[in-house]
This record gives structure tokens, sequence and C-alpha cells, in this order.
């Protein structure tokens, strides 16, 4: 088996586990194996292993369960980025700067969000907030506006 097939072949298996854990059933399994845990509490007398059957079983499903849920929020994460930098890239008005975005480090990203920022507050100065799509743009209109109105 290749190193690919073995990368494909561990993806179906994630990808059936995600679909499977996602589904009523398997909520309906879970709450059931609970319900039957605490009916055989009585039986087994509340014992220490009656209590370590359960610990464990959680433990191990939730430590498994991490990581399928990581797992999907990142390749959502990716199919998100993916699609907005296809509508970014294919239209006229938007900056391609924002393409890969998500590359960018925390810091460069709390910049970004700073010159955002500011071009939300220009736009706000602006009677129509269509007017701007760049705070380049902003900014020369921002300009241009309060030099004629000085002129006036």
């Amino acid at each position: 088996m290749s190193k690919k097939s073995k990368i494909h072949f561990l993806e179906g298996i994630a990808k059936a586990a995600t679909r499977i854990t996602g589904s009523s059933i398997a909520f309906i399994l879970a709450a059931g194996s609970i319900l039957l845990w605490l009916v055989t509490g009585p039986i087994f007398q509340f014992s220490t292993t009656w209590q370590l059957v359960i610990n464990t079983g959680t433990t191990i499903i939730t430590f498994l369960m991490v990581f399928l849920i990581q797992r999907s929020q990142n390749k959502d994460s990716l199919a998100l980025h993916l699609k907005l930098n296809e509508l970014i890239a294919s239209l006229k008005g938007p900056s391609n700067r924002l393409v890969d975005i998500e590359d960018l480090s925390e810091e460069e990203l709390a910049t970004l969000h700073k010159y955002y920022r500011s071009l939300s507050d220009l736009a706000r100065k602006e009677s129509d907030l269509t007017v701007s799509h760049s705070i380049e743009e902003a900014i020369l209109i921002h300009k241009s506006k309060s030099q004629g109105s000085l002129l006036k």
C-alpha cells in the first residue's frame, strides 16, 4: 500500500467516523449507553469498577472526538477560505491583497483590523456607504470631499 493510498484510506475512515458520530443514531446510542450504565449501577452495587467503566469509556471517546472535530473544522475553514478567495479574485472591486489572509500572523491581522476600522470610520462619514471599497480610495474620496467643502 503506497503512502498516498494510506492517506486516502485514513481520510476515508475519518470522514466516515465524522459522519457517523454526528448522526442522531450516534446520539441515541450514547444516551442509551449512559442509561444502561445507570440502570446497572444497583446490580453492580455502584462499585469502583462500575464507575471506572463509564469514566474510561467517556475519556476515550472524548479524546477521539477532539481530533474528529478539529479535522472537520480545519476542512470547513479551508473550504470557506477557498470560496472567499475565489470571490475576491474574481471580482473587479475588492483588493486581491486579502487572498490568503489566513496565513498572516496575529500581529499582521491586528494591523489589518485597524486598517479596516479606519475604512469603516471613513465610510460612516459618507452619505452612501457603497462609495468606496478600499482604504486608499476612501482616503482619496474623503480628502477630496474635505478639500471641496473648504473651497465652498
